[in-house]
């Protein structure tokens, strides 16, 4: 049994994943089988179908997303092929088929944005996609009837529009690559050739598929059941926490219970622990309410589950708090600052957060891939 059909047999094999509410029975499409038909929106702003495609000499279709590590360490790649094949008959589309409810806030550890289609759209801009993106989250029939089993994965067709190859794009996503084996699919059959290598195995993250929402409601069941304290801190012990003499990435919130923005913007803040903290990160917020205030500042954090470290300044000196912080803050509140492992300031924000520009100064720092 050679390589390509003994990776075949392996693939052929139905799947089946268990995500506790119910379970989904995948297998990747047959190589032979035709094109399944799609109607999917798009961060163009349009629908776009098979039929959409039918000029082309051969279509690929690429399952990706923008939480997963791998996917974005496969979007240059991907953008590449874009690039050096559009000019020889091959048309690139990209398909999203991850469902966001069914994503934990820990599996967005290495993103800043997670797959909703408006997530994607953001992505598309700022990644400059020339290419359709494609969102088939919401129903995931299109991933049933591919079988989508992570992201990436790769479906190739001919020019009529039989599946000629289907796995990964190549063998590695961040390591020396040794087998373009999406590459080596295209430029055999660009040359009336046989796909040397059909079937491939995929890596990735997993499909999200609906039917894991359970999940996602337990993790954020046990984070709120953790306990929340809240302790004092005097300016010398505020200057430690400036200092970060420790191996994470430290994010300084300081807020008030009087400040409308500073408690509007919790429960989108507390969400950073749950994504970065398994990557070396931690939130810390501090309270400028007066000292006597401290079993009102507890309150508010117990109600918005702000289960990190927290504290409350000791004194109504507000300059004596900024002057151990951050020398630079003006002192509105919220004030925010990014603390890289030494003491380095690398993000800093007086007044109501962008959280989008936050997560991307965070992910900045960690990196996106594994």
């Amino acid at each position: 049994m050679n390589r390509m059909t003994a990776a075949a047999t392996l693939l052929s094999v139905s799947l089946f994943f268990n995500f506790g509410a119910s379970a989904v029975d995948v297998a990747p499409l047959a190589i032979g089988s035709p094109a399944p038909d799609f109607d999917l929106p798009g961060v163009d702003g349009r629908n776009h179908t098979l039929h959409e495609f039918d000029n082309a000499k051969i279509l690929l279709i690429v399952f990706t997303c923008n939480h997963c590590p791998t996917a974005q360490a496969y979007e240059g790649r991907i953008k590449q092929i874009v690039a050096e094949y559009k000019d020889k008959g091959v048309a690139l589309v990209a398909i999203n088929p991850n469902n966001p409810e069914a994503i934990r806030l820990d599996e967005l550890g290495y993103t800043d944005l997670s797959d909703s289609f408006d997530e994607m759209k953001i992505r598309a801009k700022d990644h400059h996609f020339e290419f359709p993106y494609l969102y088939d989250g919401q129903t995931q029939k299109v991933a049933h009837a591919y079988g989508v089993i992570a992201t990436p994965h790769v479906f190739i067709f001919d020019a009529q529009r039989k599946l000629r190859y289907q796995g990964r794009i190549d063998d590695s996503d961040v390591k020396q690559v040794h087998h373009h084996d999406a590459r080596d699919a295209l430029d055999a059959l660009l040359a009336d050739k046989p796909v040397p290598v059909e079937t491939t195995r995929v890596f990735g993250c997993s499909t999200k598929w609906i039917d894991k929402s359970d999940t996602v409601r337990k993790a954020e069941e046990q984070w709120n059941a953790q306990p929340v304290a809240l302790s004092s801190i005097d300016a010398n012990g505020v200057k430690e926490l400036a200092r970060n003499d420790t191996k994470n990435l430290r994010v300084i919130n300081v807020w008030a219970t009087w400040c409308g923005p500073c408690v509007a913007e919790l429960p989108e803040l507390i969400k950073l622990p749950q994504m970065y903290s398994k990557r070396g990160f931690e939130l810390v917020t501090l309270s400028a309410d007066a000292p006597e205030k401290k079993d009102h500042a507890l309150a508010m954090l117990k109600d918005k589950h702000v289960a990190v470290a927290n504290y409350i300044f000791n004194s109504d000196d507000h300059d004596a708090l900024a002057d151990a912080l951050d020398k630079q803050w003006p002192g509105p509140l919220p004030h925010t600052i990014v603390i890289a492992p030494g003491g380095k300031v690398i993000y800093r924000h007086t007044g109501e957060l962008d959280m989008l520009e936050l997560k991307q100064a965070i992910v900045g720092y960690l990196g996106r891939t594994y």
